[in-house]
């Protein structure tokens, strides 16, 4: 997989974040992804995570009845309309214009979701709310903080890194898959089934290619939890509401766009079932075991439990086939009285490392 990964990378330099970056660098990731949905479809012009991270503010305001924290909660629901306002003014998503536009109007949009993307913070991790620079900037001076202040409040280098990412975006391969597809046919943030027992959200499907954006510098590393992040979504889509044919990942940074058929991706990962009504299916068993939630650790007392669902679960591999990956063998002997036991070198060598952790 990851030599799959590495042989498309492009040799382009990569877009480095400027000195004012700083600590913000998911701040920008957060804005980018968001403004890369906004260029395929503005069916949600305003992300999950920041709707409630407002909320939160919101409903802290009225609990707290704190000036600081009623001047945050007002700036963000001005924020709200006004990011709204501007997505409907701009149609981010009209293929009859290009991705990028006005340098004014990008930049005021850049700086809008810069501030959502620090409302999120308040949702996802609430403890580090207060060490954004939004927060800093409201209780420095809570009395003239408007949303005029806020949007003030982003680092020049912020914009600017952003703005690289987006114009990279639209003279490579992520803007002729824009220009390919029509808006109807993307859904952006989309949740799944299985996020009723894990909370998960892609960044986008588009046209049944579902594709996660990455701002990550270490372009090189495609590393296991961002694999299984891919495969992971479409697995929670048990009733197959999206159609997912492709994933694949863009990185912003590099211009780069790797996508692989869903059939081709099961291969590269030697998955052991390939029929994805039935990997689904047993997916959605795992998920859904009440001894111990899918993203908890098991305690003590679980643990019977949860290796008898393992075993229950566990892929039974017929005579004839790979003895790693499952898949039938095209010549299941060797010779007289020798059986095959695997498809390939690959698998061979592999099945040493899976016997030595119990997964064979």
């Amino acid at each position: 997989m990851r030599a799959t990964y590495r042989s498309r990378l492009p040799t382009t330099p990569l877009i480095l974040p400027g000195p004012g970056v700083g600590y913000e660098a998911g701040t920008v990731g957060t804005a980018i992804d968001q403004r890369l949905r906004l260029a395929f479809t503005s069916r949600a012009p305003i992300d999950a995570a920041t709707m409630l991270g407002i909320e939160g503010c919101v409903t802290a305001a009225a609990r707290r009845r704190n000036h600081v924290v009623a001047a945050i909660a007002e700036t963000g629901q001005r924020l709200l309309a006004e990011l709204e306002g501007t997505i409907t003014e701009m149609q981010p998503d009209d293929r009859a214009q290009p991705m990028l536009r006005a340098d004014e109007d990008e930049e005021r949009l850049a700086r809008m979701l810069l501030a959502a993307a620090w409302y999120a913070v308040n949702l996802r991790n609430p403890f580090a709310f207060g060490d954004t620079p939004l927060c800093k900037a409201a209780f420095a001076d809570p009395q003239n903080f408007t949303l005029g202040t806020l949007l003030a409040v982003p680092h020049r280098d912020l914009v600017d890194d952003l703005l690289a990412q987006l114009h990279r975006a639209e003279e490579g391969p992520l803007g002729d898959l824009r220009a390919s597809t029509e808006a109807h046919v993307c859904v952006p943030g989309p949740t799944f089934d299985g996020s009723a027992f894990v909370s998960a959200d892609a960044d986008l499907i588009c046209d049944g290619v579902l594709l996660e954006f990455k701002s990550t510098r270490r372009v090189h590393a495609f590393p296991l939890s961002a694999i299984l992040q891919l495969l992971g979504y479409v697995l929670m889509d048990f009733s197959d509401t999206y159609k997912i044919d492709t994933v694949g990942v863009y990185l912003s940074r590099a211009g780069a766009l790797m996508t692989w058929p869903l059939e081709d991706y099961l291969g590269l990962l030697g998955a052991r079932r390939r029929d994805l009504t039935e990997l689904r299916t047993a997916f959605a068993t795992l998920l859904s075991y009440a001894g111990c939630r899918a993203d908890d650790d098991p305690l003590p007392d679980q643990l019977d439990g949860v290796h008898e669902l393992l075993n229950d679960l566990a892929f039974v591999i017929p005579d004839g086939h790979c003895r790693v990956c499952a898949q039938p063998l095209d010549d299941p002997l060797l010779g007289p009285g020798r059986p095959r036991l695997y498809c390939s070198t690959f698998c061979s060598q592999r099945s040493a490392t899976l016997r030595r952790h119990g997964w064979l």
